[in-house]
């Protein structure tokens, strides 16, 4: 044994055993009281990169949530406003039908087109004021947009089966009615060539409103509001629609197609029943308006499924992201339990050690007595 007193090798040894513990003592401390097995990048720095991006998608997936659940709230919003207008609808059928029938006289129809007439501006009315935070959804503020090369032309409606190019008119001819309101006389599609339309296009005319179909349920409507000069363009655009942000990611979006809810796009604008002609004719028409309508709930009551399915997704994926998540962050409470106990104790030891160390030297003094 070395017996020293310039030198406590004993109480240096001891001391640093104990800083050790002391160190992984609060270590120890500190994961217990924050409740996380991470607390600074040093403790793991792959976990905490890949944490870090986990926590990230987490936040995001709750995020994405919401947009879904606003998402679905816009849909109800909109079909519960179609469903408000295809009741009138039905009205106004019942109305059309009752008014075509020969034991009215013209007083009775003219009472009953009274009623037509309220009917068409409630609708017009509740297509104008069902909004969302503030943003109107009946007005085709958020359908598909195309643009024509003539102002005299313009683009009220394309289905999606509709491919997103130019497509050009080369000609149309117009002329006015006794009542002096434009009507569409005829128009050339062109049917070859990269801005053709499909070979099988046809077209129908309703006033100033040009309704161009083919095979595959492409239509496209059009109004023309004044002779055009020369050939007309079509764009196109295939954009327009609400983009909803159901993902973390950049393009993980669900565009929704609300189409506009009005008199014109339906074919009930200038419907009148005071005469039995009128009345036929309106029958026809809001058979039309009805399944105009019809479809825009249909395509709405898709996006509604589909978002409630992709809310759920969403759920299971935030749920699974954050389990894995916890199980690199988060301490295990019992197992740093065990092991602060058993730096408590070692903690206690190393002070009574280095105690003892310490008074190693005055046994050196005795030497001297």
């Amino acid at each position: 044994m070395s017996l020293r007193v310039s030198q406590n090798i004993s109480a240096i040894t001891a001391q640093n055993a104990l800083h050790r513990t002391d160190s992984k003592l609060s270590q120890s401390l500190e994961r217990l009281s924050s409740g996380l097995k991470i607390n600074h990048a040093k403790d793991n720095p792959a976990g905490v990169a890949i944490a870090k991006r986990m926590n990230s998608q987490i936040k995001g997936l709750s995020i994405a949530g919401d947009n879904a659940s606003d998402a679905i709230s816009i849909v109800e919003t909109a079909e519960g406003a179609m469903s408000e207008i295809h009741a009138m609808l039905q009205r106004m059928n019942e109305l059309a039908v009752s008014a075509a029938n020969g034991t009215k006289n013209d007083e009775d129809r003219e009472m009953i087109d009274a009623e037509i007439k309220q009917l068409k501006e409630e609708i017009t009315r509740i297509a104008k004021d069902t909004e969302f935070n503030g943003r109107p959804l009946l007005d085709g503020g958020f359908d598909l947009r195309g643009y024509s090369s003539d102002p005299n032309v313009e683009v009220l409606y394309y289905s999606d089966e509709v491919a997103v190019k130019d497509y050009t008119i080369s000609g149309i001819a117009t002329s006015t009615d006794a009542d002096g309101n434009l009507v569409v006389d005829s128009l050339t599609l062109l049917t070859a060539g990269d801005n053709a339309f499909p070979v099988d296009a046809q077209y129908e005319v309703d006033g100033d409103v040009v309704t161009i179909k083919a095979a595959n349920d492409f239509e496209m409507k059009l109004k023309v509001k004044g002779a055009p000069n020369g050939a007309v363009n079509l764009d196109m655009t295939g954009i327009g629609a609400m983009r909803m942000q159901i993902g973390t990611e950049e393009g993980q979006v669900l565009e929704m197609r609300i189409p506009a809810i009005s008199l014109e796009l339906m074919g009930i604008e200038n419907i009148s029943i005071d005469t039995v002609e009128g009345a036929n004719d309106a029958i026809t028409r809001i058979e039309a308006a009805i399944n105009y309508v019809s479809s825009a709930r249909s395509r709405l009551g898709a996006y509604q499924n589909r978002l409630e399915s992709t809310s759920a997704s969403l759920d299971v994926t935030h749920e699974n992201m954050t389990t894995s998540y916890s199980r690199i962050m988060d301490v295990d409470m019992a197992g740093e339990m065990t092991e602060y106990t058993n730096q408590q104790v070692l903690s206690q030891a190393g002070t009574s050690m280095l105690a003892q160390a310490n008074e190693r030297p005055q046994q050196v003094l005795q030497l001297l007595q």
